[in-house]
């Protein structure tokens, strides 16, 4: 089984757009758990709720990796992160039996694509992304990492990456006013 979250109700066909990878992709994950991720951008939220105005194409934010187990680890590269980007947001989390595979290669564990459309054979509503996450991280799902837990050179890594990706944003003025408005190193720059 295939899975694909959106925030959009009733697709009974998932067609492909563009991607990160500038061509035309629908992203599946073979673990369910994993598309929970992808209920919200919180850069697109942020945005949102501060009245930034924007009509470009949301730059993503992914702040997560895989244990060496291949569990899906979400990293809270800022204070309460989870429950800002994703309480309260309420979603789909699709399903497809099968796909033609893109033949793109994903760098991600359980992640595969599809550059045709693909037929929908079942979905799901996520009532709330924060607490589906939650449930997911107790089952032994997903792994978490909170600010708070972080540990030092960890959050010296995020810094200069946070500030990496701050210098090089400059296209994307949505994503650097969600990284001023998170990272207070960032007002500065």
């Amino acid at each position: 089984m295939y899975y694909h979250a959106s925030p959009v109700e009733g697709i009974i066909q998932l067609e492909p757009r563009i991607s990160d990878h500038h061509i035309p992709l629908i992203y599946f994950s073979t673990k369910r758990e994993n598309t929970l991720v992808y209920l919200c951008n919180a850069i697109e939220k942020y945005c949102k709720e501060t009245g930034f105005a924007y009509d470009g194409i949301w730059k993503k934010w992914g702040p997560y990796g895989f244990t060496k187990d291949g569990i899906l680890q979400l990293q809270e590269y800022y204070p309460d992160a989870l429950e800002k980007t994703y309480k309260g947001v309420s979603g789909y989390i699709y399903s497809a039996e099968s796909i033609t595979d893109s033949g793109f290669e994903i760098k991600i564990p359980d992640a595969a694509s599809s550059s045709v459309p693909v037929t929908v054979s079942g979905s799901e509503y996520v009532p709330d992304a924060y607490e589906a996450i939650l449930d997911a991280e107790e089952k032994g799902l997903i792994d978490i990492i909170r600010y708070n837990e972080m540990p030092d050179a960890m959050r010296e890594w995020l810094k200069k990456t946070i500030i990496h990706e701050y210098e090089d944003a400059e296209e994307h003025p949505e994503y650097r006013h969600f990284l001023k408005g998170n990272f207070p190193y960032c007002s500065a720059l």
